[in-house]
């Protein structure tokens, strides 16, 4: 089974074992869905969504057997996950573009170390050996993402890659 972090429960909410999740996943309306399977901690626990509503920045999830806040204390602090095989979607995981080549033209950029996640767009954070670039992930900037051959190709504007 292959995981992909979507957030992390960071409080109760109310007496009967709802949580408040913050999770900037972008794939949501996908998995928070009555009777997906998530899985929660270190351990990796399988648990069912049996409610789920939004509130505010929360995303909030009520679990199949789970009927009281004593119930779900202990998961308060922990990373939830989905299985990666378990949603089909149009493009790609951010998981599956860490670590790729970047290339502008025929020349190599860096590799992708990290994605940050922004309210406008995720930007990619790209490094080689002295440098760190951050690249937005937007049509105007990424040409082609080739996951079969570990490859992304930027469209390089000038001033996105400093050759200082």
């Amino acid at each position: 089974m292959e995981y992909i972090y979507v957030g992390k429960i960071v409080n109760t909410h109310g007496i009967k074992g709802e949580l408040r999740i913050i999770s900037d996943f972008k794939y949501k309306e996908k998995i928070f869905l009555k009777d997906f399977k998530l899985y929660v901690g270190k351990q990796k626990e399988e648990l069912i969504i049996k409610n789920y509503r939004k509130h505010k920045i929360y995303d909030m999830v009520l679990f199949y057997n789970i009927n009281d806040i004593n119930e779900v204390l202990k998961y308060k602090g922990e990373d939830v996950y989905i299985n990666k095989n378990d949603i089909k979607v149009d493009g790609y995981f951010n998981e599956d573009i860490l670590g790729l080549t970047v290339y502008s033209k025929d020349k190599k950029i860096g590799t992708v170390t990290n994605i940050l996640t922004t309210k406008a767009h995720e930007i990619l954070e790209i490094k080689d050996e002295d440098k760190k670039y951050l690249v937005p992930n937007i049509s105007q900037f990424i040409q082609k993402i080739d996951l079969e051959n570990k490859k992304i190709y930027i469209n390089e504007i000038e001033g996105l890659i400093n050759e200082d």
